[in-house]
């Protein structure tokens, strides 16, 4: 649908509007008394997050990024379904699943009588995702801003057989400094370091960068904060449906070596991405239906 249908059939006056964002692609623009948000209805990534009030933004997205039918935008919130990382069968398929890559379908919208905006989205299996995975699905996220933003990603298993999936909502969060920023609450967590051939370690005080990280935390708790003194603010993040965690930087190389992505970019943001990662994977029997949610909050400190 275009912009203008869009906003026909699920705008919302001065709270949810549709435009054309770059690359053509059509963006939702939220707005309510807590903040405002923008959401790619490509790939169904929130791309923008703005607490009223706020200086900053809390997500990242690179000045490099791509806005291309067919390509992943680098930063916000992507979505990583029915898998996470490289194709886990080792058959070519892309990196982090088909759906961050894929054009969703709005399905609804609404305002709460308390002020909160609700947008959801949607994808269904189709002949060309049939060739890459075989299961019939039906994928939807739920993004509300309100006193927080709450983004919420169901998966309906719509197969005869079981459906197993790793998945993550892929939060690049934006920082003042990232050597000066930590993650707290992850303290005595295991976790798999992917940086040192996959061995467990186990979480010595918070979580700092010095160089590049790329660690699935196991069992970690349901809360964590990103503290960043250079913004002055605390970002809280409540996860539901998830029994891991993942904390990426890419670095000086890795960062270089990315086209999407500026050289020095990496000292802008950090990933802490709510996740069913490495052993943490979800099985959905026939007709079933599981929720993968995060709740992001911040605070002056």
């Amino acid at each position: 649908m275009t912009s203008e249908q869009l906003n026909a059939e699920f705008g919302i006056p001065e709270h949810l509007v549709f435009l054309d964002g770059p690359g053509g692609l059509v963006q939702a623009r939220m707005t309510c008394p807590w903040g405002a948000a923008v959401v790619s209805t490509y790939a169904a990534q929130v791309l923008s997050y703005v607490p009223a009030g706020a200086a900053q933004d809390l997500l990242f997205v690179s000045e490099q990024a791509n806005y291309q039918a067919g390509k992943a935008i680098k930063g916000g919130m992507p979505v990583c379904w029915p898998w996470f990382g490289p194709d886990p069968q080792g058959m070519g398929r892309p990196q982090h699943g088909f759906v961050r890559n894929r054009q969703w379908q709005v399905t609804g919208s609404h305002r709460s009588a308390n002020g909160e905006i609700r947008l959801v989205l949607g994808v269904t299996d189709t002949d060309e995702t049939r060739q890459l995975w075989p299961s019939a699905f039906a994928l939807r996220i739920e993004i509300t801003l309100g006193q927080a933003l709450q983004v919420t990603l169901v998966t309906e298993n719509r197969s005869d057989a079981a459906m197993e999936i790793g998945q993550a909502l892929h939060t690049y969060f934006r920082v003042g400094d990232v050597n000066r920023a930590r993650v707290v609450g992850l303290e005595g967590v295991t976790y798999i370091d992917k940086l040192d051939g996959g061995i467990e370690k186990v979480q010595r005080g918070t979580v700092t960068v010095s160089g590049p990280l790329d660690r699935i935390y196991l069992e970690p708790t349901t809360e964590l904060v990103l503290e960043d003194p250079v913004f002055e603010r605390a970002i809280k993040i409540r996860s539901n449906g998830s029994r891991s965690a993942v904390v990426w930087n890419p670095w000086v190389e890795q960062a270089a070596a990315m086209g999407d992505f500026g050289d020095l970019e990496y000292l802008q943001m950090l990933c802490v991405e709510t996740t069913n990662a490495g052993p943490d994977r979800v099985s959905i029997a026939p007709g079933g239906t599981y929720r993968l949610g995060v709740d992001i909050q911040a605070k002056r400190i």
